[in-house]
């Protein structure tokens, strides 16, 4: 009995050992480079990558950041360490550097400006909301406040019963506002599919004994 004791105050004393978080290897869009690429929103996904991955070496961050490089972007930053291997000294030094080389000035500002005069017009409802979640995820220095993000898209909205219904409901948040206008089309599209007449059953010109009808 005292020997089961002593081995049960041994199992109670014996640490646990902690669980490891295993690395995730999430997957970074490539860059290029383009003026159409939004730089700042490149870093979010890149630093989102490089924290799953679990990287805690600068040089292992800049030589996986390096990686995910193609066209004139790749062939900067690879020019940069053949001249000097030192070049991109810490991982913020790299990022910088890139942003320096490659995002337009005032891209961000463009980005903003071209947001906020946003009009649906010709673009179908989806064209539209997918340009509007692009102009908004293009801001990441100074993000436009969720309240103008929600206004502005129910304000671009052409007029019609759409737009009349998101306004008599104030969605909060951009994508309530997105999902409640692709949900009030769709009901819009039913209805109409609903209210078009059934054709009756089209009349057979045969009569049950297999000789033809006269007309």
């Amino acid at each position: 009995m005292h020997h089961e004791i002593v081995e049960s105050r041994k199992q109670v004393a014996t640490p646990v050992s902690s669980f490891k978080t295993v690395p995730l290897k999430l997957n970074v869009s490539p860059y290029r480079g383009g003026e159409n690429e939004p730089l700042s929103r490149w870093f979010v996904e890149l630093d989102a990558a490089v924290s799953a991955r679990q990287l805690r070496d600068p040089s292992q961050q800049v030589l996986f950041a390096m990686s995910n490089l193609v066209g004139r972007a790749k062939s900067w930053a690879y020019g940069k360490r053949l001249a000097d291997p030192n070049y991109f000294y810490s991982y913020d030094n790299f990022k910088a550097e890139l942003k320096m080389a490659f995002e337009p000035p005032q891209s961000e500002f463009r980005a903003r400006a071209e947001f906020l005069k946003l009009r649906q017009g010709r673009f179908d409802l989806h064209s539209y909301a997918q340009r509007a979640r692009y102009l908004v995820s293009s801001i990441v220095d100074e993000p436009i406040d969720v309240p103008t993000q929600v206004v502005t898209f129910m304000t671009g909205l052409n007029d019609g019963p759409i737009r009349n219904q998101l306004f008599r409901e104030y969605p909060k948040t951009l994508e309530e506002a997105i999902s409640r206008a692709m949900q009030e089309e769709f009901s819009i599209k039913q209805a109409k599919f609903q209210s078009f007449p059934s054709r009756p059953p089209r009349q057979s010109n045969v009569v049950h004994d297999g000789q033809s009808m006269d007309i």
